[in-house]
């Protein structure tokens, strides 16, 4: 049995993630602070034997014996990052030093779960894990975006001056049950108003591109990975089928039965016009592409909404 760490294990993906781990028998120690996490996500999971949940923040040190470390800890909606940039910044960098030294000092091995905004406002189309990306060193996503670019350089580092055993992970746009209501992202946005029939808000004028890859999927992948021999990545994960944000609000009107207008307001500032992962690395080092078709995942993430919604 191996244990394992998740950082960021009561968030949206980290929730998920601890419940796969546990299906396959794993000692799973979840760390989260709160911050975007909730204690609801893991609560079916508190009286498994096998999981432990410590509250902490990792830009605090913290030593935990263990095999295999998940780095999913950072808030990833603009709302929330945006809330505290500092904290952002803080949590992409003295977070992955904390634990890297963690994994280095345990013979652990460490996935880093870094993002598509690696890329930017990317030139390229779909992008590619060689470029470079179109990034603000200093606009108000920087503290994420530069934050997780600089854990990634952080991650190579370690690999090349002291042999960490690494793995790192680029998400692009993912959805599912236990997002958070109020992350300010397309998919919470527009079920929540549509299901409570107010207006569904899209800034711009909604031609901007985005793909949407389930949460299953994603996490298979992440295990496919962390599971994985002689390739550290870096790996996109995500759906490449792309559709404009105005088609996605219109299909969540249509699946919902919705009475919502559709309203347009000033795009914010740094938002990237096109984001579509070209996945042919994942194929070729994972065998891994994602299973669910869009309908498929939006109807379970759209009944997770309305219960929510109904018990709120």
């Amino acid at each position: 049995m191996k244990r394992i760490i998740v950082t960021g294990g009561a968030g949206f993906l980290g929730s998920h993630l601890c419940e796969r781990l546990l299906k396959e028998n794993n000692h799973v120690i979840a760390i989260d602070n709160f911050f975007t996490g909730s204690k609801e996500n893991i609560s079916h999971l508190l009286d498994n034997k096998n999981f432990e949940i410590i509250i902490n923040d990792i830009i605090e040190y913290i030593h935990v014996e263990c095999d295999e470390i998940y780095n999913f800890a950072c808030p990833a909606s603009p709302i929330h990052y945006q809330r505290n940039p500092v904290h952002t910044f803080k949590t992409s960098i003295f977070g992955i030093l904390n634990m890297l030294n963690l994994a280095r000092d345990c013979k652990a091995r460490i996935l880093q779960a870094s993002t598509s905004e690696v890329y930017g406002d990317p030139l390229e189309h779909p992008q590619k894990e060689n470029y470079w990306g179109h990034v603000n060193p200093n606009g108000i996503r920087s503290c994420y975006d530069e934050g997780k670019r600089s854990a990634e350089t952080l991650m190579m580092d370690y690999y090349r001056q002291y042999n960490t055993d690494i793995k790192i992970i680029r998400i692009f746009n993912t959805y599912g049950p236990r997002m958070n209501e109020n992350d300010g992202r397309v998919v919470s946005n527009f079920i929540i108003q549509a299901l409570q029939n107010i207006p569904i808000t899209v800034y711009g004028d909604g031609s901007q591109t985005r793909s949407f890859c389930y949460c299953d999927d994603l996490i298979d992948g992440a295990i496919k990975m962390m599971n994985s021999e002689n390739f550290i990545g870096p790996v996109n994960l995500g759906n490449p089928y792309e559709m404009t944000v105005l088609e996605f609000a219109k299909k969540i009107v249509d699946m919902t039965n919705s009475k919502s207008q559709i309203i347009f307001k000033d795009l914010p500032q740094d938002d990237p016009i096109k984001r579509q992962p070209d996945i042919t690395l994942a194929k070729e080092k994972l065998n891994w592409k994602p299973d669910y078709k869009l309908e498929e995942g939006l109807k379970k993430t759209i009944e997770y909404f309305d219960n929510y919604l109904k018990n709120k």
